[in-house]
């Protein structure tokens, strides 16, 4: 009797070593399935969020999708009190340098752009990637123009060009060409007219880009809901024209470095700091961080 309930114990635990054994073997054999699996579901998963990318860049901010009008929100869209702007992955939408109109009031109107110089045929690229809105014609504005919408939230606007290269609703990356410039609409010479636009909002696109040095003038910009308030009829234009230019005509920038104060930053760039405050749209108790940029002129 002994004999035998040792045998059967043997038996018993031989068993469990060999369905351990093969509990062993089947999740080995499974792993590399399962990693597989898990690659498989990683890469649809990034290629689904490419898709929603593509197909509603920035759809968290705005509240729609239309191609009837460029400045198309009004109050349909909420506007955050701050937001930073990614500028990285830019492309300089055009090789040109030279400024020949500045954003801020015109003639009694608000030119809410940049005019850069260009030739008729020069190659104009997009600025981001993103989706083409707007392929449209204005004869008493834009002329032909493009619009795109970013993912980092901005919308781009290319104008007065003499042809466009890109259809509605096509997504174009960073760099590519989108139209060559022109002279058309309410144009009195060629060049494009570039603006940049968060939430329907215009921002001085040279607070973004510096086409002298054709690069950006950082890796960020930080929108804050105040500083898009428009001008004023009641304002002094020559007042607002001296805070927009230093007396070169060219716009000054600083970059905040640790220690900066605004009364250092004044000092160093000749200028107040009730002035640097009005420029940025700050006040004395703004606390500066490193690596913020802040217009001086």
């Amino acid at each position: 009797m002994f004999l035998k309930c040792i045998k059967v114990v043997a038996m018993a635990a031989l068993a469990l070593v060999s369905l351990n054994v093969s509990g062993q073997d089947l999740l080995a054999r499974q792993a590399p399935i399962d990693r597989k699996l898990k690659t498989v579901d990683s890469l649809a998963l990034i290629r689904q969020i490419k898709a929603e990318k593509e197909a509603y860049p920035a759809y968290s901010l705005y509240p729609n999708w239309s191609n009837d009008r460029v400045h198309a929100y009004g109050n349909t869209v909420v506007i955050p009190d701050t937001f930073r702007i990614d500028m990285t992955d830019f492309y300089m939408p055009t090789t040109n340098t030279k400024i020949t109109s500045k954003f801020g009031p015109r003639r009694r109107r608000m030119h809410n752009g940049l005019d850069v110089k260009v030739y008729i045929g020069d190659t104009i690229r997009a600025a981001f990637a993103g989706k083409v809105r707007m392929v449209k014609y204005e004869r008493r504005g834009y002329g032909k123009y493009v619009v795109i919408r970013h993912e980092n939230g901005l919308e781009t606007v290319y104008g007065h060009l003499s042809k466009q290269l890109v259809n509605e609703d096509q997504y174009v990356e960073a760099g590519e060409v989108i139209g060559l410039g022109g002279n058309t609409g309410r144009s009195t010479g060629s060049h494009l007219h570039f603006e940049t636009r968060f939430l329907g909002q215009a921002i001085d696109p040279a607070l973004l880009f510096d086409f002298e040095k054709q690069d950006i003038v950082a890796d960020s910009y930080l929108f804050r809901k105040n500083s898009s308030k428009k001008y004023q009829p009641s304002q002094n234009y020559s007042q607002n024209a001296n805070l927009m230019a230093s007396s070169d005509g060219t716009i000054r920038y600083h970059k905040v470095k640790s220690g900066d104060t605004l009364g250092r930053i004044a000092q160093q760039t000749g200028t107040s700091i009730d002035a640097l405050c009005k420029l940025n749209h700050i006040t004395r108790r703004t606390i500066l961080r490193p690596g913020q940029v802040l217009r001086c002129s």
